[in-house]
């Protein structure tokens, strides 16, 4: 895929009359990671991966010392950690897989956006052939600054579902950030993307549906444009005070009526989302987060 949009993109693009903003924002697709993309990348500590598997799309969670995302060359870059046995991208890797990466800072609010291919090195780790790499804005990200990094047990505790629990469902109903991976089947690519907002802007219809705002962002519409043309996607909540992690693959549902957007203050469009599988981690990573400050972007709910 070129960095130019697919037309999934286009489309969104024009349903949204911003055209023009996307045509002068194109160039920032490269297909190589720049030098101040490579310096950002070895410093990041949390990153996560967009992968399709047999059940759907998934965004699962990588964290580690900074350095553990390396890049071996402007088109390369090598993962230094080993998926979970049997997780969703342990299985992905297992024949090789489109993968959206993720690295984002939330102490700076600055985050980076690498499409492409990954598969599973001799060693256990993740080598991802790049396609598509650009920087995003720092709109709704909430200032974490990271703690001290706790004992992980050997084995994460998970639970697997077709629906969430009452618990779950409080979990999402505090969350102000979470992560979407979408997938363009055409291309064979899979990308990552932030979501923030105050804490509600995520809301539970019921056990297997949820809906959240879309904000203005950058115009390019990546993620919207996949979902336009392929529903599959997977959302990532990470508890960041106890290193958990609540992955839910299902499809989503660009809704433009005025009626779901007066739902929430600030949107410019509604994403329903309808949940198929839950997989909830324990003890997913051993990082923690401190809390800092909302961003000053945050629209009220």
């Amino acid at each position: 895929m070129s960095s130019g949009y697919h037309d999934g993109e286009k489309t969104v693009q024009f349903l949204a009359g911003r055209q023009l903003e996307a045509a002068q924002l194109s160039g920032m697709i490269r297909p190589t990671l720049v030098l101040a993309a490579q310096r950002f990348l070895e410093s990041q500590s949390l990153a996560v991966a967009g992968t399709v598997d047999a059940f759907g799309l998934w965004a699962s969670l990588l964290t580690g010392l900074p350095g553990f995302l390396k890049v071996r060359s402007d088109r390369l870059v090598q993962i230094d950690t080993e998926p979970v046995l049997g997780s969703p991208l342990d299985r992905a890797l297992a024949r090789g897989t489109p993968c959206g990466l993720l690295a984002i800072d939330l102490g700076s609010r600055v985050r980076l956006r690498l499409n492409g291919t990954a598969v599973r090195t001799h060693n256990g780790g993740i080598e991802l052939s790049l396609r598509q790499v650009y920087f995003n804005c720092p709109q709704y990200i909430q200032r974490r600054a990271i703690g001290t990094a706790r004992s992980k047990p050997q084995s994460a505790v998970t639970v697997t579902a077709t629906a969430l629990t009452s618990r779950q469902i409080e979990w999402i109903s505090r969350a102000d950030t979470f992560f979407i991976s979408s997938f363009h089947p055409e291309s064979d690519c899979a990308d990552t993307s932030h979501r923030g907002g105050f804490p509600g802007f995520v809301r539970v219809v019921n056990s297997n549906t949820l809906i959240f705002p879309d904000y203005a962002g950058n115009n390019m519409f990546n993620t919207l444009g996949n979902i336009h043309l392929n529903p599959s996607t997977g959302l990532l909540f990470l508890d960041f005070e106890r290193g958990a992690t609540l992955q839910l693959t299902g499809r989503s549902q660009i809704l433009w009526d005025a009626a779901s957007k007066q739902e929430f203050v600030g949107a410019e469009r509604v994403i329903q989302f309808q949940v198929d599988r839950v997989l909830e981690v324990s003890n997913a990573t051993s990082w923690r987060w401190d809390f800092v400050d909302y961003s000053p972007y945050n629209p009220s709910i």
